[in-house]
């Protein structure tokens, strides 16, 4: 088998067949608007998938976000002990 024609697993002659259906079915006009349609379509594609993919790497090539300063404590609440007592007593 012709590997050149091997397109979806059909040969050579089922492609013709088939571009010929399409070509009745269609007509001559209109084929090329489907092509165009299509390859607009195919154009648009490409570009939303490249602009996600850009902005998944912008994302992700971005400095992490700083950490809020932390709180101080507020006057008159108990401050944790830096020693808290053991629960098990030593011998």
């Amino acid at each position: 088998m012709n590997t050149s024609l091997a397109v979806l697993g059909m040969s050579g002659g089922e492609l013709v067949m088939v571009f010929a259906a399409i070509l009745v079915l269609f007509g001559a006009k209109k084929i090329p608007e489907f092509a165009k349609g299509l390859g607009q379509g195919i154009k648009e594609f490409k570009k939303a998938s490249r602009e996600v993919t850009d902005e998944f790497n912008n994302v992700a090539n971005e400095a992490p976000p700083a950490q809020p300063p932390a709180k101080a404590p507020l006057p008159g609440a108990p401050t944790p002990d830096p020693n808290p007592p053991a629960t098990v007593p030593k011998t």
